[in-house]
């Protein structure tokens, strides 16, 4: 059984004929084309599929597209702005908190969702926040570097 649906992605709305089983990773990557957050383990454990909904951080692979109609949706594709790169993403590249790739759209939204929530964590709630996203390249050094530096380039930005 299939349902319109209304969905705002990246700030563009998409009105689209779902099954009502049907994830939000699902309608994601296959009806809209937007493959930045990744298939990894399907139970919502380690956070390759992680997008925002309405700012928070969701496992879009145990989410039900019905779930957030109606929601803003930000996955990885709508970070950047014509300006250029979003300062996580920035800050991501010049740390060097990116090697195979896989983890990183879930990693950068999650830091994204983080310094909104809480513009000057530490270390401990840095990693703690983080838990639910997995990378298997980097180890967290990087990864931490590049979210202090982050918070920092949002800070700046602001003032």
């Amino acid at each position: 059984m299939k349902k319109l649906m209304s969905f705002n992605v990246n700030g563009e709305v998409h009105e689209l004929a779902v099954s009502i089983n049907k994830t939000l990773l699902e309608v994601l990557r296959e009806d809209l084309r937007l493959t930045g957050a990744k298939t990894g383990c399907n139970e919502g454990d380690c956070g390759a599929c992680t997008v925002l909904v309405n700012g928070n951080v969701v496992a879009s692979c145990t989410t039900l597209a019905i779930e957030v109609e109606g929601s803003e949706i930000i996955t990885i594709e709508g970070l950047a702005s014509k300006e250029g790169l979003h300062p996580v993403q920035q800050a991501f590249m010049d740390n060097f908190a990116i090697q195979c790739g896989y983890c990183t759209p879930g990693m950068i939204l999650a830091t994204v969702a983080l310094l909104n929530e809480n513009p000057d964590p530490n270390e401990e709630e840095i990693r703690d926040f983080l838990r639910g996203n997995i990378c298997r390249c980097t180890g967290y050094k990087a990864i931490v570097e590049a979210v202090m530096d982050a918070k920092e380039r949002i800070k700046e930005k602001s003032i």
